[in-house]
């Protein structure tokens, strides 16, 4: 581990934070518009933030490749820890899903900036050992962030809470600023830069691993909704109960099997961990007390350590070497596309019941089924051509 570069460890400390910063709000949104008479759009709380982040990669992607990775990093980091102040000022549920939208460019920038970044400064042969490690870095802010946000506003209130969420995000920012810029040959901005055609949007050759990326962040869509829900429905005072379980089970299974890619290939692991996310779906949706549901978390977790940083080393296999900013991007508009698909289902899934809920996962279960099915599938056709 520590043959990686400074550069790395850096970027990995700073997504931890930036991580953090977002998510610590994440499990008491659901309560926050609940209060403001919004109780029957919770749904638009991730999906409403996932379109914006998706609107926002075309153009993070290009600038990416032309201005620099960090410009774009800083861009994304600057809107969180404004729009992260702004929050408790706005006190409609038509302002506040206003907000999220805005917040949702800030998860369109940093990560695509720093994906390419990452993607840089890896070595090849060590691509998905040194992705699952990256990833460690995010998942602890994930889940950290999710498992001391409810701690935080009961013992200091919703408007520090979201304070809380600004100085994590300036620690981010203070740590890109230290980061050493890998794009060679930089062009300034120029607004002409903006202009988005559609080679700036699609990297065709990422398709394969933005197609399963699609996939199985469907069930995160639905998990990100309803599981705040379900605290309450299996009295578990924190909400992020179920997220920081997946946390910690994330993060030991990124650890332990970070090189498995790497030494057996990226189909056949995302086939194995496409699989366990079927099950930790099926697992959830017949819960009626916490220890199945949390036996599910655990199972999720490990799903997404096993996926995640395999998709993440696909698609830098796959990338253009000039076109890396753009690969990511079309990496994270399949994820964001998974999310908001997976997110709005909810709408028509689940009403608000423990009964509901089981629809709505096993939705995410036959979706994961379904990656299954198209990696078997790339599998037999790449070998057929071959």
């Amino acid at each position: 581990m520590l043959n990686y570069s400074k550069n790395f460890w850096i970027i990995s400390f700073g997504l931890l934070f930036f991580m953090m910063s977002f998510n610590l709000i994440l499990p008491e949104l659901n309560e926050f518009i609940t209060k403001m008479g919004g109780a029957d759009q919770k749904g638009l709380i991730i999906s409403i933030f996932t379109i914006s982040a998706l609107i926002s990669r075309p153009f993070s992607g290009k600038l990416s490749d032309t201005i620099g990775r960090k410009k774009v990093m800083y861009i994304g980091i600057g809107v969180a820890i404004i729009i992260s102040l702004l929050y408790p000022l706005f006190t409609s549920v038509s302002l506040f899903l206003t907000l999220r939208l805005m917040h949702g460019f800030s998860a369109g920038f940093l990560p695509t900036g720093a994906t390419a970044l990452v993607t840089d400064i890896l070595p090849e042969n060590k691509r998905g050992a040194g992705m699952g490690i990256w990833g460690v870095f995010i998942s602890i802010g994930f889940g950290g962030g999710q498992a001391i946000g409810s701690i935080i506003r009961k013992e200091l209130g919703m408007t520090n809470l979201f304070i809380a969420a600004s100085i994590l995000g300036l620690i981010s920012l203070i740590l890109i600023l230290c980061l050493k810029e890998t794009l060679q040959n930089k062009v300034k901005f120029r607004w002409k830069l903006l202009k988005i055609n559609w080679n700036d949007i699609i990297e065709p050759s990422v398709l394969p691993a933005a197609i399963v990326m699609f996939l199985s962040t469907f069930s995160s869509g639905i998990v990100l909704t309803i599981t705040p829900d379900m605290s309450d429905f299996f009295n578990i005072e924190n909400k992020g109960w179920f997220l920081g379980f997946y946390a910690f089970s994330t993060i030991f299974i990124r650890i332990l099997v970070s090189g498995l890619s790497d030494r057996i290939g990226r189909q056949k692991t995302l086939i194995f961990g496409l699989f366990i996310m079927s099950i930790s779906m099926m697992l959830v949706t017949f819960s009626s007390e916490w220890k199945l549901y949390t036996i599910g978390a655990i199972l999720f977790g490990i799903s997404t350590g096993i996926s995640s940083p395999t998709l993440m080393a696909w698609t830098a296999d796959l990338s253009h070497k000039q076109r890396r900013g753009i690969g990511a991007s079309t990496l994270f508009i399949a994820l964001e596309l998974g999310i908001m698909f997976g997110s709005a289902s909810t709408i028509f899934t689940y009403d608000n019941t423990l009964y509901t809920t089981k629809y709505s996962f096993i939705a995410g279960s036959i979706m994961a089924m379904i990656g299954i099915i198209y990696l078997i599938w790339h599998l037999k056709y790449r070998f057929s051509k071959r």
